[in-house]
């Protein structure tokens, strides 16, 4: 494939590298303000059963979104395919897995783990919500539509994280880790079905 690129293996390891690295900054921010990022975090397997289903709500809306010929969302289609597509040639589904779950862990112990905690404790848990969401919207802004759909995405996962009545950590990473999973099979799906039909 002439648009691959030489190194999907160096792709990988600079994206597992990035995405872990989210988590670290997590901790310094956590240590420096004195919030425990994994403080509410904990493996249930009930909640670990709860994300996988709770992933369904947004996974119908990625695949509608797939059918749609709205230009913003073909735009952000289109966006995705030439900037993830090539990058995740020549990589295995289980390179993806561990890619989806590293981002899943690492965006939110900072997103939900440290941020929205740390906002709570100043001005309350609506605050902490909203303004969590916006810093998360505001990280994925690549299009205006994209930014929207990052904070809608970003609200569910934060009220996720109380959904059993009592706070898990566990349940937005899952979400999160399945959601970018898939997410990242279509768009290599996709890219190697234009790739075919561009030859």
């Amino acid at each position: 494939m002439e648009n691959q690129p030489a190194s999907p293996d160096k792709f990988f390891k600079i994206a597992c590298i990035f995405e872990a690295s989210l988590a670290l900054i997590a901790l310094l921010l956590g240590w420096l303000t004195d919030v425990d990022p994994f403080a509410n975090l904990s493996f249930s397997e009930t909640d670990l059963a709860i994300g996988l289903l709770a992933t369904l709500p947004l996974l119908l809306l990625f695949f509608a979104m797939q059918q749609m010929d709205y230009p913003p969302i073909k735009k952000i289609r289109e966006l995705l395919l030439d900037t993830l597509g090539g990058h995740l040639v020549g990589l295995h589904w289980t390179d993806l897995l561990i890619l989806a779950c590293i981002a899943g862990v690492a965006e939110e112990t900072l997103f939900r783990g440290f941020l929205q905690p740390w906002i709570e404790r100043g001005w309350g848990a609506l605050a902490g919500l909203l303004l969590s969401n916006a810093v998360f919207a505001l990280v994925h802004a690549v299009t205006p539509l994209y930014a929207v759909l990052a904070i809608l995405m970003g609200l569910y996962m934060g009220y996720m994280l109380d959904y059993s009545g009592e706070r898990n950590l566990l349940l937005p990473m899952v979400i999160h880790a399945a959601y970018d999973f898939v997410a990242f099979v279509v768009i290599l799906r996709d890219y190697r079905d234009r790739f075919k039909r561009n030859v």
